[in-house]
């Protein structure tokens, strides 16, 4: 059974979001399949059924671009019920070091891992809301429980772009609830370190076969489509680190139920402040 009728994946041009382009195309759902680099995408078409994936090229980074994409995108694809954000990249960086940060590369990381989100968030909404009125639709962020933990210190602006796009998905969520947009589900997806090009040599360089690290992708993705079919209405959470955060009593089970009651009586405080329409 098909888990959307069809599904916008951006970062689709390896790893992840490849391999979540590929298992969905191969059960129902047709994948317009997003990146950058046009001979990757043409070399997914092949990795799934004939005429279950279209391509488009896009760079993230361009931040100016986004907006006119999506027109595109909607324009040829009305039925679009489900938007799955996957680009990402991590760079070290040694503040112990100052003079070694290279600013360019972290500010390119965080426009890449975060303010790239927010633009397509901004412009895909629209479209996912009105849906939302009659039928369920999706919003699906592959995120990183260093966002919440930043344990891996070697990557302090990679862990720090992630925790800022918990927050924005955070609140962003209950913007579409107190909307009335119940039906969108804005899920966010927590995995562990996956054996992908993220760590690989070309992207990390002081690491070698860094590619190796973590859980294997096709082990990781079966479980991910697994738990999505499930319909999750805020997390998914694999590997065992994701799972205790996420489970009863848990580390971030506890912060959102803080953020739910709290934001309640925020609301009411600042209530009175605020201008009339």
């Amino acid at each position: 059974m098909a888990l959307y009728k069809k599904a916008l994946v951006v970062g689709a041009t390896s790893g992840i979001g490849e391999a979540l382009a590929v298992k969905l195309a191969e059960t129902g759902t047709h994948v317009i399949a997003v990146g950058r680099r046009e001979d990757r995408l043409q070399a997914l078409v092949g990795k799934a059924p004939q005429g279950t994936i279209s391509i488009m090229i896009l760079d993230i980074t361009e931040l100016s671009s986004i907006a006119t994409f999506a027109q595109v995108v909607l324009a040829a694809h009305p039925d679009l019920d489900a938007v799955i954000l996957n680009s990402g990249v991590q760079r070290a960086f040694d503040f112990g070091k100052p003079e070694t940060v290279d600013l360019a590369t972290l500010e390119l990381e965080l426009k890449t891992n975060y303010t790239a989100y927010v633009y397509l968030v901004t412009a895909f909404l629209p479209h996912l809301q009105t849906l939302s009125k009659t039928n369920k639709a999706y919003l699906v962020f592959i995120s990183a429980t260093l966002g919440l933990v930043p344990t891996l210190v070697r990557t302090p602006n990679y862990n720090a772009s992630k925790a800022a796009l918990h927050s924005f998905i955070t609140t962003m969520r209950q913007q579409q609830i107190d909307a009335g947009f119940e039906q969108l589900r804005v899920v966010e997806v927590f995995p562990p370190a996956v054996q992908t090009e993220l760590h690989d040599t070309v992207h990390q360089p002081d690491l070698v076969g860094g590619d190796a690290l973590g859980m294997p992708l096709a082990a990781f993705t079966s479980e991910l489509f697994t738990k999505l079919s499930a319909d999750p209405k805020l997390f998914v959470a694999i590997g065992a680190q994701a799972e205790a955060l996420v489970a009863e009593g848990g580390l971030e089970d506890q912060r959102q139920k803080l953020f739910e009651a709290q934001q309640v009586h925020v609301k009411a405080a600042i209530s009175k402040f605020l201008k009339k329409d």
